[in-house]
């Protein structure tokens, strides 16, 4: 029996998800298919949502945020065990999924859990866990299956002591050493949480340089702070050969140093996980990275009703835009044309401290030829980071000469995914140097830190 819907959806992550309610707020029928045992796709389960849940609760369990006052020593509690850390997990994540099936209720989204399939482009066949098989087309697919981690064949993974970006979270036991391979987002984020818990870490990448869309002034702030606290960076350093000896790790580097450790995780990219959707019956090819080539303004692929949205169209592969990428294809496919996107968004770093940015970099004003004036503040310049015990942490801002309007707004530290709204929102409704100055921000909070850093920039303005 065939089973038609007007819409089917791979994938139940942020992308999928969100598609899926917006075409059943459409009043259309909508079936989700999911590969896990549980909704939420890899945001939920051992992406996003798990790895700033761990950060969370390292820095909460190690005391990271009191060591400004009490020294480095300082930890809320002394002995902190994998299970200590798996505990807070699982219980987020069983509140994330208990909310989303509450979602697909409440609007009337119905999911398989199964393998789906492609038979023909407006038909999947979706196989479940129990091997039971079910037909089902649509006048419109969209394709929000995700990645999973890149495991070449010469990397030993054993899922105890070399591990991918996954794995990472079935953690058995800390390690008292790791290294880390790939300074990607997923390899920062790791390194700089499993360092607050005094793991000596080493950060491997083979380019001279890592997070290249972030300011480079951040970077180089970030990485001062890494390298007080004894993070070992390896970059231009490629990884030749992997073994497991002993009980430890031996990564040898084509310089000829070897680096040893208890514990790896090879965090050098992620590929799209299509290679079960048999695309080639659809008619969508994949690079590759197994990822799908889409119109950025409708998300539609080589097959103008199969649409695809998410990590698996690459870049920014970002949680936030992943939503934005599956509301846009659900109101495109049933002809709801939304205003367009504004022209900027957020990045978020989890790393510890956070990074977080929005519109130009200082290299990006450079190369577009823009006069321009940058202001830095300081957290520790501001009484509500004297409160905190704050050290570290930065903001830097960027304004155009010419115009005094905001070009971009660049933060390290304490809180910067949190504060990064407030230039987000300025720099969309064109606001300039004049908002910061003029308004009047809570103290004492970080976000005066918006003040300051444009004072700064004032103070080098042309009259």
């Amino acid at each position: 029996m065939q089973h038609h819907h007007d819409l089917i959806v791979i994938g139940s992550g942020p992308s999928g998800r969100r598609a899926a309610v917006q075409a059943a707020k459409l009043g259309k029928s909508v079936l989700v298919v999911e590969r896990g045992r549980r909704v939420g796709g890899v945001s939920v389960h051992t992406g996003t949502i798990p790895s700033k849940t761990l950060r969370e609760t390292v820095l909460n369990l190690s005391g990271w945020r009191e060591r400004g006052f009490y020294g480095r020593a300082y930890r809320v509690k002394q002995e902190i065990s994998a299970e200590d850390l798996m505990v807070r997990l699982h219980k987020t994540l069983d509140h994330e999924v208990e909310v989303l099936e509450h979602q697909f209720s409440r609007n009337g989204v119905k999911a398989i859990m199964g393998e789906g399939r492609f038979i023909d482009p407006h038909t999947i066949e979706v196989t479940t866990t129990g091997g039971d098989i079910s037909i089902h087309s649509a006048e419109f697919i969209l394709l929000a299956c995700g990645t999973k981690p890149f495991r070449p064949a010469h990397v030993p993974f054993d899922g105890k002591h070399v591990l991918d970006g996954d794995e990472i979270l079935d953690l058995t036991h800390l390690p008292r050493s790791l290294t880390v391979i790939g300074a990607g987002v997923i390899g920062v984020e790791y390194a700089t949480i499993f360092s607050a818990l005094d793991v000596a870490v080493t950060l491997v990448e083979p380019r001279d340089t890592f997070l290249d869309f972030i300011d480079r002034e951040i970077i180089e702030e970030f990485v001062h702070d890494l390298r007080d606290r004894n993070v070992a960076l390896r970059l231009g350093s490629e990884v030749t050969d992997i073994r497991v000896e002993g009980g430890q790790v031996l990564s040898q580097l084509k310089a000829g140093r070897t680096i040893r450790s208890e514990m790896l995780l090879f965090a050098a990219g992620r590929v799209g996980a299509t290679d079960s959707l048999n695309l080639e019956a659809a008619g969508i090819a994949v690079d590759h990275r197994g990822r799908i080539q889409v119109d950025d303004h409708t998300m539609q692929t080589a097959v103008p009703h199969i649409y695809a949205a998410g990590d698996v169209i690459g870049f920014p592969s970002l949680a936030s835009t992943s939503m934005e990428q599956g509301r846009l294809a659900a109101c495109h496919a049933f002809g709801l044309a939304p205003p367009p996107p504004p022209e900027f968004f957020p990045y978020g770093i989890y790393s510890v401290p956070e990074i977080s940015t929005v519109g130009m970099s200082e290299e990006e004003v450079l190369r577009r030829g823009i006069p321009y004036e940058c202001g830095v503040a300081r957290f520790r310049e501001t009484s509500r980071g004297h409160i905190m015990g704050l050290n570290t942490g930065m903001m830097k801002m960027i304004f155009s000469i010419k115009s005094r309007r905001l070009l971009g707004v660049h933060i390290v530290g304490e809180g910067a995914t949190e504060l990064i709204h407030i230039g987000q929102a300025v720099l969309n409704l064109k606001g300039g140097i004049d908002y910061f100055i003029e308004n009047t921000f809570n103290y004492p909070t970080l976000a005066e830190a918006y003040k300051i850093a444009s004072l700064d920039a004032w103070n080098r303005l042309p009259r």
